[in-house]
């Protein structure tokens, strides 16, 4: 441990302690991430819950590759999951062969495989897509992910044509006793590829690679004009990319046993990675990983509870990009420098204020809109609904003057309540810099 003081001043010298060569804060960090990997089975014993965390270890993988390109590169794609399905393909076709014993691959390595074939098509499609950056990039992608997905349906000996591909993960040697017949064992095996492939993500974004991939998204001109080449830079980070998520798509083949054009490769899977990418945080790393948790909840409990979930997917969008466009890891770290400076304190009461006005606001909201859906959908049922134990009647006029007081009562409190946060955002926000300028000038 080496302790570095500053020069002598008037006050009492400052001492800064630096542990070399150890980080001891990234040590925690990712000492934490591997035990939850570990502990969350263990605590979340349900086959539902098994099911959720097996594809949340798989979708950080996916999450992550896919904000290689965007979140480090500035490569806005509407095809990354051409990668990952065609991976996914690769990866069930591969399992087959090796269950006929044509192929004397394991499971285990079954993901790499996918991570291949991802990689393979990444250095095809790649080598057009970034010819150009911005728009053009973008609609390049989303081209070609039409393309691919309609493409599907002419070759059914490969795509499995609408029924998809189907496989067993138990076959061969049983790997030191594991033969990945319980979702239990298969979970570990995600679990292991996520931590190893998240940690060499982000040990990416310290290479010199790395950080020109950062430069080409801020400037490329200035790149340029250094003698490095724009387009190769980005070409070698979307081969990277399609790699990890083809890795991503070999893990999902193995989870499922099942791989279906319509929900592998089509538009929809690609805007799930992007929506849930910028939500999570795409100027962060561990943004999307939180974004993948995000996607696996509205996927599979959010469209259990609400028909309209989709609708309150895009209120959660539309209202994080004109309020929060640095998803909910900038949130956090904003929260957390105002606490770094011991400026949170007033903000519990306005948070519980924000919180408790929010809830009635979202109550009456989806009051309307579950009756909405109710009448539109179910309106042979009956005139009511149960919604979060309560019953509600679209035929009644108390149901609908509840929710809209709500609604509107909600969203009075809830502008008040924002009014006095932003004040006091600002007020802590001018003090954290004036103390910054105060230490500069110390």
């Amino acid at each position: 441990m080496n302790a570095i003081a500053t020069p002598p001043t008037s006050s009492a010298p400052v001492r800064y302690y630096r542990f070399a060569p150890w980080n001891l804060g990234r040590i925690l960090v990712w000492s934490l991430f591997a035990i939850a990997l570990i502990v969350a089975p263990m605590l979340f014993r349900s086959s539902l819950a098994l099911t959720m965390l097996s594809q949340i270890g798989y979708l950080i993988i996916i999450c992550l590759s896919y904000n290689m390109l965007l979140g480090q590169g500035g490569m806005l794609s509407f095809g990354h999951a051409v990668y990952t399905g065609l991976g996914s393909f690769i990866a069930i076709h591969t399992m087959n062969l090796a269950a006929k014993g044509s192929l004397p691959v394991p499971l285990v390595l079954i993901p790499l495989v996918g991570g291949l074939g991802g990689m393979f098509f990444a250095i095809l499609f790649g080598y057009v897509t970034t010819k150009k950056a911005g728009t053009t990039f973008a609609m390049i992608t989303l081209g070609l992910g039409e393309l691919v997905a309609s493409m599907a349906l002419m070759f059914p000996s490969f795509f499995g044509g609408e029924g998809g591909i189907t496989t067993n993960r138990v076959y061969g040697t049983p790997f030191f006793g594991l033969n990945f017949g319980s979702q239990t064992q298969v979970y570990y095996l995600i679990a292991v590829y996520c931590f190893v492939c998240t940690g060499l993500m982000f040990a990416f974004t310290g290479t010199p690679l790395g950080r020109i991939l950062n430069a080409v998204r801020d400037n490329p001109e200035r790149v340029e004009f250094i003698g490095y080449n724009t387009q190769r830079v980005r070409y070698i980070a979307f081969i990277i990319a399609g790699f990890f998520a083809g890795i991503g798509g070999g893990l999902a083949s193995i989870n499922f046993e099942i791989v279906n054009a319509a929900d592998s490769l089509n538009g929809i899977r690609s805007g799930g990675y992007l929506l849930f990418t910028f939500l999570g945080g795409a100027t962060f790393f561990f943004g999307p990983i939180i974004g993948a948790v995000l996607l696996v909840f509205a996927s599979i409990l959010l469209s259990e509870l609400s028909k309209a979930w989709l609708l309150y997917l895009g209120l959660i969008f539309l209202f994080m990009v004109m309020f929060a466009p640095g998803g909910v890891a900038s949130l956090i770290m904003m929260n957390l420098r105002v606490a770094k400076f011991g400026k949170f304190k007033p903000f519990w009461s306005l948070y519980a204020g924000l919180i408790a006005t929010g809830a009635l606001l979202v109550a009456g909201v989806a009051g309307v809109v579950e009756m909405i859906y109710h009448m539109q959908l179910n309106a042979a049922l009956g005139p009511t609904l149960r919604f979060f134990g309560m019953t509600l009647d679209t035929s009644s006029p108390i149901s609908w003057s509840i929710s809209i007081g709500l609604m509107v009562v909600g969203g009075v409190l809830l502008e008040m309540v924002r009014r006095r946060f932003v004040r006091a955002w600002g007020h802590a926000q001018e003090e954290i810099e004036l103390e910054i300028k105060r230490g500069g000038m110390a």
